[in-house]
């Protein structure tokens, strides 16, 4: 299995490719809402943004949340620039406006209602940033141990630990993963992703549990990728 996974990276996973996925989110078994995720290139940035559509249950919530993230890639990895949230209520609670300035080593804007002023750590990611940054260690062949994100005025460190090869039946057919393990420091929660070598690392299935109890998940249901 191994070998096949690193002939499957090898042949259809060695670039950062632009790529639109949709995905049944499922909450406490309930499925509650359709995300779309969606990866562009703009010259020297690219623009990944995030929107979810409510479906059953889900359409009894006001939150329609979107997110975008605008950032770079280097040759040490992601940089994000520009960070958006939004629930889609009238409640600034959950919403963000977060500008990254790499030149002057300044995180500048608002998060959750919260002002945000403070240095530009090397590595850190927003909450969408960090899912490319992910995809662009491994396409590089580097082995991700954790990532710093920002939280409000702060930040928070998650550790990544490479836990298993897992063929994933999915409706793209049956497909190798590599399972990773995601937890912040001092958490009970835990966040799987099944990511695809051959589909350039996009992972088709990503599930949390707090202790035994699996929270929500997301299942590919569909991937265009260029």
């Amino acid at each position: 299995m191994l070998l096949a996974l690193a002939a499957a990276a090898q042949a259809g996973a060695d670039e950062l490719k632009p790529f639109e996925a949709s995905y049944t989110w499922v909450w406490h078994g309930m499925t509650v809402a359709v995300s779309t995720l969606k990866l562009e290139q703009h010259a020297d940035t690219w623009l990944y943004a995030s929107k979810s559509d409510p479906r059953g249950l889900g359409k009894m919530f006001s939150e329609r949340p979107v997110q975008q993230s605008t950032l770079r890639v280097t040759a040490t990895g992601v940089q994000p620039l520009h960070y958006k949230a939004d629930d889609g209520t009238s409640s600034s609670r959950r919403g963000a406006d977060v500008r990254f300035d790499w030149e002057h080593q300044r995180v500048t804007g608002t998060y959750e209602d919260t002002k945000v002023d403070m240095p530009a750590q090397a590595g850190m990611q927003d909450d969408l940033s960090v899912q490319i940054a992910l995809m662009v260690e491994l396409l590089a062949g580097r082995k991700p141990d954790h990532f710093q994100m920002i939280d409000k005025n702060s930040v928070r460190e998650y550790r990544y630990v490479r836990e298993a090869e897992e063929s994933l039946d999915t409706p793209l057919g049956t497909v190798a993963t590599i399972v990773f393990r995601s937890q912040k420091v001092g958490s009970p929660r835990v966040t799987r992703f099944w990511c695809a070598p051959s589909r350039g690392f996009i992972p088709l299935r990503v599930e949390q549990k707090k202790g035994d109890e699996v929270q929500w998940t997301l299942q590919i249901q569909s991937l265009q990728r260029g």
